[in-house]
């Protein structure tokens, strides 16, 4: 039997997030998602009259391919499925597992490997089409959230579908302060931290990259990153969860890094030598969204977070930073978080998760539900 949420979800990554109109070629990736929501999604994209073109994973399966996968297979992997990716408008990524740890016993040489191969398809998906990408509610999604399953289920729909037009007219001030601003501080219990973003912009997200979403993201200057910043959730990155996440820059770049898994979160910020500078800074806003569940489609978007991120940047705000990784991690700055404050050329624009300047205030949870 069909949920009717399904529809309008569907509805939503249609003809909201990725505007798709008359002869548009969709990629529609699915991992471990019901064939009910697959049938759904095909269906609003021929409403609209444009193509839809299906992938069906299953994340068991994906483990397998990147276990003992060698150079020259992740060259054809990559060459294939960059081929394809070259010939879509669009792309709707949904992403469902039983485990979220599936391919945590993979080893890190594999990880490395594959995902550096496969980078160029990920460049040329973010920057070259118009894409969303959203997780599949799942039993051990709602665990991680502390909740019934018919809970998750019921919160899950409601902030995939809120209304993200509002959050898009709400978040037109937050870019332009970034935009224009040079300096940045992050102050909180055991964060001091400070970079530029100037002239790299600012981009609102709304519901046209991510669902849920809810955030402005920029990029620091590549090597003005000083001091230290402590995250407070965990997190997650190839399998792998990571709690107490610590990092310290200097000159733009992590000189330590200690962490649960210190040893394997160097691994990963060994990947190459991007991957210790930073790709993307951004502050998060939705207000469905309280509480770490170690996924960070979520978690990015946590009402009065931001997060920093090891790796790659954006085209949209480049820094020139290259790297296999964009590992975003995540700071609660609410006061049962530790308070903290953000700090925009010398003006504290939000304070214990709360944006201060007027223009900045419909951005606050009572103002965005």
């Amino acid at each position: 039997m069909n949920d009717p949420r399904y529809a309008e979800l569907a509805k939503v990554l249609v003809r909201y997030s990725t505007a798709l109109k008359r002869d548009d070629r969709v990629l529609i990736d699915l991992t471990d998602v019901p064939d009910e929501f697959a049938v759904a999604l095909m269906r609003e994209v021929r409403a609209v009259k444009a193509v839809p073109v299906v992938e069906v994973r299953h994340s068991r399966v994906t483990r397998e391919i990147v276990r003992d996968t060698d150079p020259g297979h992740a060259t054809l992997v990559r060459d294939l499925e960059l081929y394809r990716m070259k010939k879509m408008q669009a792309y709707i990524a949904v992403r469902g597992s039983a485990n979220a740890n599936e391919t945590s016993d993979v080893a890190s040489e594999q990880l490395r490997l594959y995902n550096r191969t496969l980078r160029p398809v990920l460049n040329h998906r973010v920057n070259k089409t118009r894409w969303v990408v959203l997780r599949w509610p799942t039993p051990s999604m709602a665990q991680a959230a502390n909740m019934s399953t018919e809970a998750f289920e019921d919160f899950y729909f409601r902030v995939c579908t809120m209304d993200y037009g509002k959050m898009a007219k709400a978040s037109k001030a937050l870019q332009k302060r970034m935009a224009r601003a040079d300096r940045v501080q992050l102050k909180s219990p055991g964060t001091d931290l400070a970079f530029s973003i100037k002239g790299l912009g600012a981009v609102i997200c709304s519901g046209d990259r991510n669902i849920p979403d809810g955030e402005v993201f920029s990029c620091p200057v590549k090597t003005s990153i000083n001091g230290v910043i402590q995250f407070n959730t965990p997190t997650l990155y190839a399998g792998t969860r990571f709690d107490n996440v610590k990092l310290e820059f200097k000159n733009g770049r992590v000189v330590r890094a200690t962490s649960s898994n210190t040893t394997r979160l160097n691994e990963i910020l060994d990947t190459d030598a991007g991957a210790r500078f930073t790709g993307e800074f951004s502050l998060g806003f939705n207000p469905h969204i309280l509480n770490p569940m170690c996924d960070i489609l979520f978690d990015e978007k946590i009402a009065g977070s931001l997060h920093l991120t090891p790796g790659q940047a954006y085209e949209d705000c480049d820094n020139g930073n290259r790297s296999a990784v964009h590992w975003d991690m995540v700071l609660i700055q609410r006061p049962e978080w530790g308070g903290g404050e953000v700090i925009l050329d010398g003006e504290v624009i939000r304070k214990d998760g709360l944006f201060v300047p007027k223009d900045l205030q419909p951005l606050n949870p009572k103002n965005l539900k």
